[in-house]
């Protein structure tokens, strides 16, 4: 059990929706014009979900030095911002409805580790602008989830927030910034360090209207 919050803050990538096959095809992209021999595939980059970026670069181009992955990464996310509108990805179930109850109860913010700009097209994408009152993404200031988590509850003057998340490391980002962390178990991690657990988007959603 947690206390009843004020707000909620959604990580997106396996929490909201499923984008890893738009992900991947903007690295594959710039690969290939790059004529670099390296192809990123969907089952390696859906494991380094929720990573910030210098860790994922480190992976996919472990031969490259920081400046040239840098230079890379920037290009990857340029066109990732271009081919997303079209490609977007797969609302998880209950999404869209779940959203639009929870609003009428809670704030309701988005915090991912993305690039700058992405939360932003994956709003417009799914059309749920009307029920997200902010979101914050690592690449416009490059600081860890326990540092944006308190920068939104700081700006919006949150008293009891809670972070919903997919992976072990949005649970530990959610104890660092104080904050209990609510689990769910469809996306692409796993953690038995949960305050709360749910299997899809709907119970959630219940839950969390009934209190």
């Amino acid at each position: 059990m947690i206390e009843k919050p004020d707000s909620l803050i959604f990580d997106m990538d396996g929490t909201l929706w499923d984008a890893v096959d738009t992900y991947a095809e903007s690295w594959n992209i710039i690969f290939r014009e790059l004529n670099i021999d390296i192809a990123v595939t969907r089952d390696a980059l859906a494991k380094m979900v929720g990573m910030e970026g210098r860790k994922v670069i480190s992976i996919i181009m472990p031969d490259f030095d920081e400046e040239r992955r840098l230079e890379i990464y920037a290009m990857v996310n340029e066109r990732r911002q271009q081919i997303l509108p079209q490609m977007g990805g797969l609302l998880y179930d209950g999404v869209r409805e779940g959203l639009h109850q929870l609003a009428q109860k809670y704030d309701l913010f988005i915090l991912s580790n993305c690039a700058k700009g992405i939360i932003r097209l994956f709003i417009d994408w799914a059309g749920i602008d009307e029920h997200i009152k902010d979101e914050l993404a690592h690449g416009v200031n490059f600081m860890p989830k326990n540092h944006n988590i308190k920068l939104l509850a700081e700006k919006h003057g949150l008293k009891n927030p809670v972070y919903i998340g997919d992976t072990a490391g949005d649970g530990a980002e959610s104890r660092k910034a104080g904050v209990p962390f609510v689990f769910v178990s469809y996306g692409f991690g796993d953690t038995d360090d949960y305050d709360l657990k749910f299997d899809d988007f709907k119970s959630l959603t219940e839950y969390f209207m009934g209190l």
